[in-house]
């Protein structure tokens, strides 16, 4: 019964282990879901922690006084595998919210780009190429870009188009001095929308400054680091969608094309150190993005059916 019991403790000492290294995971988990929330909103994150320490340090005194019952080895052991379920569906449910969060972002993105048909797929398009820009940046660039954030803040780029004139938008011919007025103010616009949203509140500057241009001549006239890391990864995967995607007024153009306008481009209009990450990316990497977005189109449309 000895064994057992001394058994049962010191698995339940090794789950409590893992269960700390888990709530760390949740807690970074998080951090990285609502990085902008304070120390008192993630109080019940360092609760758990906290009680899931003194679990493990009282398992380890209760093993090292050698109980005879066997049923304070079950109890433990039990309890021990009662924190790593709860732990899991915890983690499991955030992710799930997440998911349903972000499909029903795409959803109204679709909806927005719906008026302008020039738009459709764009703003997807631009979070994939975000995305994958993202994961080749070096890791000094990395830390300074939440992923979680730079995704929702590429998809939302042009959420701002919605206080623009249709007629506007669907203008097939060029826009005049004041219709072009009105459109610069879109990444504004999206300011005015997104702002009561406190979910928003660290990538609105990377979604208003997204047009600056690293010269100064761009929609605010900020220039080089006055850019925010963010708006200037995101002007990088806007300008190639903008080359790539056909449109009403012009045909797509090729990814050799783009890749040489975007070059010709660097150190005045976008970032030099970006686009040249971006330009080493694999082609077939690069490509595969509007291949997504063509395929989430698909299933939502299937869904619809």
């Amino acid at each position: 019964m000895f064994v057992i019991s001394q058994t049962m403790i010191a698995f339940g000492i090794l789950l409590q282990a893992y269960n700390m290294f888990s709530s760390l995971m949740l807690i970074r988990y998080h951090r990285r879901l609502t990085p902008n929330d304070g120390p008192s909103k993630r109080l019940l994150d360092y609760v758990v922690f906290a009680l899931i320490i003194t679990f493990f340090v009282v398992y380890i005194i209760i093993f090292g006084l050698q109980f005879q019952s066997i049923w304070i080895g079950f109890i433990l052991f039990s309890g021990a595998i009662f924190v790593t379920v709860v732990l899991a569906w915890i983690y499991k449910l955030t992710a799930s919210e997440k998911e349903n969060c972000l499909s029903l972002c795409k959803s109204l993105i679709s909806v927005i780009e719906a008026r302008d048909p020039n738009l459709n797929g764009h703003s997807l398009h631009v979070q994939e190429l975000a995305l994958l820009l993202h994961s080749y940046l070096p890791m000094t660039m990395k830390k300074q870009l939440n992923r979680d954030s730079l995704s929702y803040a590429a998809l939302f780029h042009d959420v701002g188009k919605l206080g623009i004139p249709e007629a506007i938008l669907n203008k097939p011919g060029k826009l005049t001095d004041e219709e072009w007025e009105l459109m610069r103010r879109h990444p504004d616009i999206a300011i005015s929308i997104l702002k009561p949203v406190n979910f928003f509140s660290t990538m609105l500057d990377w979604i208003q400054y997204h047009h600056e241009r690293i010269d100064g001549n761009g929609y605010h006239k900020l220039k080089d680091e006055q850019i925010p890391l963010g708006a200037r990864l995101i002007a990088v995967a806007d300008t190639y969608s903008a080359i790539t995607m056909t449109r009403s007024y012009k045909a797509g153009r090729s990814y050799e094309e783009a890749i040489s306008i975007i070059k010709s481009v660097a150190g005045t209009q976008l970032d030099g150190e970006l686009v040249s990450i971006f330009c080493s990316i694999p082609k077939e990497e690069v490509t595969a993005c509007i291949k997504k977005v063509h395929l989430l189109s698909d299933e939502e449309e299937g869904a619809e059916s």
